[in-house]
């Protein structure tokens, strides 16, 4: 009896998968020029918004330069970049789509560098995103 249940229960599953194989989509015409206008606005942004950690500002740029040569000998893998907002150098590490993905990265260099926070950066490129450390 168990075998014939298990007997069955492997037909129905091969059966299933080879059902799924053959699934065809029938869209109303509407519904496709939308998704197709949908992937063309999402194809043509070329900068997103997500956040990144800064580690300092400062007025002084050999000071900035400093850190920055310290952080990409410390931590080779991690991306760095800065940004001039008068008056000041602003180092930041990283880009990320979420805060909480920052935040993992935030943990990790406090140690290095205290007093680092996150900051919302709205000039991402989306090759920039980083997945997990």
């Amino acid at each position: 009896m168990a075998r014939l249940f298990i007997f069955s229960l492997i037909c129905l599953c091969s059966f299933a998968a080879r059902a799924q194989q053959n699934v065809a989509i029938d869209e109303d015409p509407p519904i496709g020029e939308m998704m197709a206008r949908f992937a063309e606005i999402n194809k043509s942004k070329s900068f997103v918004t997500g956040w990144r950690v800064q580690i300092i500002a400062t007025p002084d740029r050999e000071r900035l330069e400093s850190v920055k040569q310290s952080f990409q000998y410390r931590y080779p893998s991690i991306p760095v970049d800065w940004v001039h907002a008068k008056p000041y150098y602003k180092l930041r590490a990283g880009a990320f789509n979420s805060k909480l993905e920052a935040m993992r990265l935030k943990y990790i260099l406090e140690r290095d560098y205290p007093g680092i926070y996150l900051v919302r950066d709205d000039n991402i490129r989306p090759r920039e995103l980083i997945g997990g450390f």
